[in-house]
């Protein structure tokens, strides 16, 4: 979903994961979790203003460091968290547009059972032409890595193995 917002456009993706609740907040939440469905290898400093190192390749060649704007997950395990990261869209700008990501249990499943809403917000684009195509490539790439993370956590099959983005 794309949608305008006072600062501007912002794109929301949401995904259904049937999995421990606590589970699914230890993927954004830890360095090792963020590699089962995102990267390849990661170092996070979890603390809001720490780093977030994020290779896409074993050797490191190919990597993305950004900050850790806010980090909120000492809920994590009832299945609540919320981070939010520095995010560059286009390997070519140099201008951040933070992503977030809040994961809650799902209240008809409950904290222990077997289900999360992961919400994924991206933005502010700016209303320019340029912008607006790079938001909607990062928003494909989100929407293929939700769906990357629901695919390993429901079924144990990591996508990447077949079809790296």
């Amino acid at each position: 979903m794309v949608g305008r917002e006072d600062d501007g456009i912002w794109v929301t993706l949401k995904e259904i994961v049937h999995a421990a609740p606590s589970e699914v907040t230890s993927c954004v939440a830890t360095a090792s979790g963020l590699c089962r469905w995102l990267a390849v290898l990661a170092e996070y400093d979890s603390e809001a203003g720490g780093n977030l190192a994020i290779s896409w390749d074993r050797d490191w060649l190919h990597e993305s460091r950004v900050r850790v704007l806010s980090f909120d997950c000492n809920r994590s395990l009832d299945g609540y968290a919320h981070v939010r990261w520095e995010w560059f869209p286009s390997p070519l700008d140099e201008t951040s547009v933070p992503v977030e990501i809040t994961v809650t249990p799902l209240p008809e499943h409950g904290a222990e059972s077997g289900g999360s809403r992961v919400l994924l917000r991206h933005g502010p684009f700016r209303d320019d032409v340029e912008s607006l195509l790079t938001m909607a490539d990062s928003a494909e790439s989100w929407r293929w890595y939700l769906c990357n993370l629901r695919s390993v956590l429901e079924t144990k099959h990591d996508m990447r193995a077949v079809r790296p983005l």
